[in-house]
């Protein structure tokens, strides 16, 4: 029982560090987009390595903020690109007068989610799981911005929920220095809402009444600053701060009404 206990314990920690690795990697992919946009379309395989440490908020009562110190890694070539915890399938560009649009499968880890015993008000909650999310996105490139359109299901089963986003950046550069601004908006259904914020009716006690999700509408800002030292060098500062609406601040598992996250990184491309 012992052995049990600690395998439980050890896959519990691997579980936790693989979502706190997930969700800085959410923050320093967009680095890995910053390669992408210097090379259209790139000639072979390119490849990048690096490191990134962040701070990441998270909306649950009672659990800490995340303070990790990652590896990252970045690959493109004519078909494929993975950023971070996100896969993309080339599916085809098509260029026009009005900019280009480019459609691409998806495949992304998101880090979402919490062990219960890691918070006290959280006691007798079920764990909720990290999830594979599949589905696809298109990208409208112009001379003015990049709009894209996502969306991804629950591949996992976990929640079975849905989620689509729509993003708008733009990038600035300065000669060895760029700025990329993003605003978002992010629309998730009823089961994603009511799996990682509702609390079931044998989770309830005295001081947690029952909750059922509802499907909501987060807002975004943020912001990437990357800095190229030499040709192959760059680092990069990342920070974003997202709204949570009703449907989830009134969950009672939840304290806090917005969450930030901060990455900064070095990137060195092959």
């Amino acid at each position: 029982m012992a052995h049990t206990r600690s395998f439980s314990h050890s896959t519990r920690s691997a579980r936790r560090a693989l979502g706190a690795a997930v969700a800085m990697a959410a923050s320093a992919a967009v680095s890995g987009n910053a390669l992408a946009q210097a090379a259209s379309p790139p000639e072979g395989t390119q490849w990048g390595l690096g490191l990134a440490a962040g701070v990441f908020q998270q909306p649950y009562a009672g659990l800490d903020n995340k303070n990790r110190a990652l590896p990252l890694l970045y690959v493109e070539n004519r078909w494929l690109r993975i950023a971070g915890p996100m896969a993309d399938l080339k599916l085809g560009t098509l260029q026009g007068s009005y900019g280009s649009l480019a459609f691409t499968g998806r495949l992304k880890y998101d880090g979402s989610g919490y062990d219960a015993k890691d918070s006290p008000q959280l006691a007798g909650m079920d764990d909720r799981k990290e999830s594979f999310w599949a589905g696809g996105a298109v990208s409208w490139n112009t001379s003015i911005a990049r709009t894209s359109l996502e969306w991804l299901g629950d591949a996992s089963g976990h929640s079975k929920g849905q989620q689509l986003q729509l993003q708008v950046d733009r990038r600035f550069s300065f000669g060895a220095l760029s700025i990329t601004p993003r605003v978002q908006a992010q629309w998730l259904d009823k089961k994603y809402v009511d799996y990682y914020y509702g609390v079931q009716a044998h989770e309830a006690t005295a001081s947690r009444a029952q909750y059922t999700g509802k499907a909501a509408m987060t807002y975004g800002l943020g912001a990437r600053v990357d800095y190229q030292i030499q040709p192959r060098h760059s680092v990069f500062l990342d920070v974003s701060a997202t709204s949570l609406p009703t449907e989830i601040k009134n969950s009672p598992i939840v304290d806090r009404s917005s969450v930030t996250r901060a990455s900064v990184g070095y990137v060195y491309r092959f």
